[in-house]
Formats: C-alpha cells, sequence, structure tokens
C-alpha cells in the first residue's frame, strides 16, 4: 500500500531556497508557532506545508505530525538556525506552516465540469512548474480556453499562494485546480478514462501536425527543466511549438498559451 505521508529530507539550505522563491510576499499565509498551526489543522485550512525543528518530538509536535498525516502535508525537517531565518515573528516555537490562499479541487470536479457543459474533458497538468506568475497565468489561459481544470503536484512546485490567485485575473474562482501525490500516476489513471497527453518540448513533434482533439490533458514543464522523463514517458505526444527566433524556448505560460489554443482550433475545426 502507498504510503502518502511525505517527509521531506532536503538539506537546509534547499528549504531555505524555495521557501524563499515560493513565498515572497505571502506572509499572510505563513502560520508560526505549535497552538496558531495545530488550530490551522483543526479549523480545516489547507496547509501547504509545514516546517519543523528537526529534533522535537513533545506532544504538541506528535499532534501536528498526526494531522499532517492525516492531510498528507509534506512534513520539512529542517534546524532551528533555518527557522529563525524563515521567521518574520521569531516566535515559530519550531513550527511553521505555509497554508494555501485558495482551496483545491478534486480531479472528479473537473471531470464534472466537463460534463456539465457536455464537452471531452481538457485539462493542464503543470510537472513542477515553480513561478506562481507562471501559475497563476497558467489558470486564467485555462478558463479562457475553455479548459475544465489544472492539475499540479504535491512536491518540488508552486502551490495556490496569494501571488497566484492575483495573476490568475479572477479565473481561480472558476477554473478547478487538483493537487496530486504523482503525476505520472495520475497520467495513467487518467488515461484509464480516456484521456490523452500531449507534452510541450521543443524536440517534439510541430503541434500543427498532432491530432489534439478529444479528451486531452497538454503537460507543462519546469521553467527550468522542462517535463520530467518519468512524466514525458507516459504521455501519448511530444508536441513542440515552431520557433522562427534566436532563442530557443518561450516561458512555460506563454508556450501553454500557445498550445491551449492550438487545442481550441483543432476543437473548432472538428464541428
Amino acid at each position: 500500500m502507498e504510503n502518502h505521508f511525505h517527509i521531506n529530507k532536503q538539506t537546509d539550505m534547499d528549504n531555505q531556497k524555495d521557501f524563499s522563491k515560493n513565498n515572497q510576499n505571502e506572509n499572510e499565509h505563513i502560520i508560526e508557532g505549535r497552538n496558531a498551526v495545530l488550530e490551522a489543522f483543526r479549523s480545516g485550512k489547507t496547509v501547504d506545508k509545514l516546517y519543523l525543528q528537526d529534533g522535537l518530538r513533545d506532544g504538541v509536535i506528535s499532534s501536528i505530525l498526526r494531522d499532517a498525516k492525516k492531510k498528507d502535508v509534506i512534513v520539512n525537517f529542517v534546524s532551528k538556525e533555518k527557522l529563525d531565518q524563515m521567521s518574520s515573528t521569531k516566535k515559530h516555537q519550531g513550527v511553521m506552516a505555509i497554508c494555501s490562499a485558495y482551496e483545491y479541487a478534486d480531479i472528479e470536479d473537473i471531470f464534472a465540469k466537463a460534463e456539465e457543459k457536455g464537452e471531452a474533458p481538457f485539462v493542464f497538468i503543470l510537472d513542477e512548474l515553480e513561478d506562481p506568475h507562471n501559475l497563476g497565468a497558467i489558470i486564467r489561459t485555462a478558463n479562457l480556453c475553455g479548459a475544465h481544470g489544472v492539475i499540479i503536484p504535491k512536491r518540488r512546485a508552486v502551490g495556490l499562494t496569494a501571488t497566484v490567485v492575483k495573476a490568475s485575473a479572477g479565473a481561480i474562482n472558476y477554473t478547478p485546480v487538483a493537487k496530486v501525490t504523482n503525476i505520472a500516476k495520475t497520467i495513467e489513471e487518467l488515461k484509464e478514462r480516456g484521456m490523452w497527453f500531449a507534452c510541450a518540448d521543443m524536440d517534439g513533434q510541430v503541434m500543427y501536425d498532432c491530432n489534439l482533439t478529444g479528451s486531452i490533458g497538454l503537460v507543462i514543464g519546469n521553467e527550468g527543466s522542462g517535463v520530467s522523463r518519468l512524466v514525458k514517458e507516459k504521455c501519448d505526444y511530444v508536441v513542440s511549438i515552431p520557433m522562427k527566433g534566436d532563442i530557443d524556448s518561450l516561458n512555460a505560460s506563454v508556450a501553454a498559451g500557445v498550445l491551449a489554443y492550438e487545442v481550441v482550433r483543432q476543437r473548432l475545426g472538428k464541428k
């Protein structure tokens, strides 16, 4: 049986880098202190990540860990010095949590939206996207092009922060965003429901030559490294955008928009 409780063994430097990169201007969604974090779990807040001081195992910490396990929250164990650097209040008591600025949907919500519209499912799957502005822009594009939802991973990726919500320009209110433990496994499960997947990669087949109609998922990778090897292997197509300039890649959200509207063009052509 798969264990969905994740303990992150990253180094302190990695954790500090991730925390700084993904949480600039997000202080209103960072909770510090044992009782405050415990209450966040008990009140039903969506916690994206939990940071605990390495070595602490008292009663309250054990309760927080139990709640994190129930909610399938990623736990990062870091040193006191690193928590001190991360903390704005300097009263973290060995515990800090990053809460989502918006509620996540379930994959079933995405399928329900497609069914409600009488359309074949059309989703974006984002593989380790890190920039909150890119995620927000893709949610906005997903709404405007008629996609039924966006799927993101729990690990090594930005979540629904306040910056993402703002960058979506309101689209987050209409476009379900689901968070999953394993992108490759999710693709396999969605294939069993009749979906096909096209992965964006500059070495792929030109998008105009690919059949992007029907029940389709567009897979967009990390801003620097692209789609991971395992996820790419799960896709049915590797699709490229023709480019004539002197540089070899587009911003992730721009690439997502270009590919999305090729899906729109092909869908309109099939009517």
